[in-house]
């Protein structure tokens, strides 16, 4: 069996396509049964009514419809945790992961001379340029401080083994970065490339202020350098400031009271500020990471299912 998990928020638009791309693929893909699991991640318009009508005149199709938006992590996270499968994919329902590449990512695991087969975009065309070029820096950031390899135009869209899948839904941590948890886990993954497709219909939900967070809490997440950056700005500023008190006292030996100098000392004081600050702030994204751990708060609440022995909460 092989096993769809598909998030969806505000996707009533999108759900007829991609269930019609679906079918044909499980129709070309015959010796193989599936399950379409759709995730409605507290979604406002009719996704819900779409994917119950669906349910009711097709058996594959199995939904998890979440007490209110926990977002796409938390979603795919439910997914992981619920499906049944011998073989687990993930895949936006905007049809920007083209359900026609699964029988070509299949065959590579078919080999067996993999374990996953995630996507990357070779291009971003049809992307805004300013949404690019930060991509691009993130992810050359992301590759420099981090333990993981994160291979620049990656998708969450990948087919993998269960085995795969059950590391994924062991790692119960709150704070979520999944593209970081691919590289983590390990396992033998082929990188199968494509050209950037656009959305099917409607408006994406990801602003770029949604993806810059995102960014960041990747970043925190898998990489302590922002904590040793603050340690050694503190330490290099106080040699700093170590030699100022130095030259001052020489100063005054030498030529008694200075000419005063109230602009260049507010200067100093208001950058050495800004500097301590930026570092608490560096401390305090940790810290904030740390404290929503420890309340050990669910990761999604499942309001309605049509699936049996369904985690409700988890």
């Amino acid at each position: 069996m092989i096993s769809l998990i598909i998030p969806c928020y505000n996707e009533e638009q999108t759900l007829p396509i991609l269930y019609t791309a679906l079918c044909q693929v499980a129709e070309e893909m015959s010796a193989h049964e599936f399950e379409f699991l759709f995730i409605n991640d507290g979604s406002k318009d009719r996704t819900l009514e779409l994917l119950k009508e669906l349910a009711g005149t097709d058996s594959r199709v199995a939904y998890l419809s979440f007490s209110r938006n926990f977002g796409k992590e938390a979603a795919m996270y439910a997914g992981f945790c619920n499906v049944r499968g011998d073989y687990v994919a993930v895949m936006d329902a905007d049809m920007q992961d083209p359900p026609e590449l699964l029988k070509d990512m299949f065959s590579y695991l078919e080999s067996g001379a993999y374990d996953s087969v995630a996507t990357r975009r070779v291009s971003r065309k049809g992307e805004p340029p300013i949404r690019s070029l930060f991509a691009r820096i993130f992810y050359k950031v992301i590759n420099c401080i981090a333990d993981v390899d994160v291979v620049d135009g990656a998708r969450d869209f990948r087919l993998m083994k269960r085995e795969m899948a059950d590391a994924l839904a062991a790692m119960g941590e709150y704070n979520r970065f999944s593209k970081g948890m691919f590289g983590w886990v390990g396992y033998r993954t082929y990188w199968y490339p494509y050209e950037n497709v656009e959305r099917a219909a409607g408006e994406t939900k990801w602003s770029f202020w949604k993806l810059l967070k995102y960014s960041l809490d990747g970043i925190v997440s898998f990489s302590q350098v922002p904590l040793s950056l603050a340690s050694y700005s503190g330490l290099f500023f106080t040699f700093l400031s170590f030699l100022a008190i130095c030259f001052i006292v020489v100063r005054k030996c030498i030529y008694g009271d200075p000419v005063p100098g109230w602009p260049s000392l507010a200067c100093i004081v208001t950058f050495i500020g800004g500097i301590q600050l930026f570092c608490m702030g560096i401390m305090g994204q940790y810290l904030a990471k740390v404290y929503m751990e420890v309340k050990k708060r669910p990761h999604y609440i499942i309001s309605e299912s049509n699936k049996e022995d369904v985690r409700k909460v988890q």
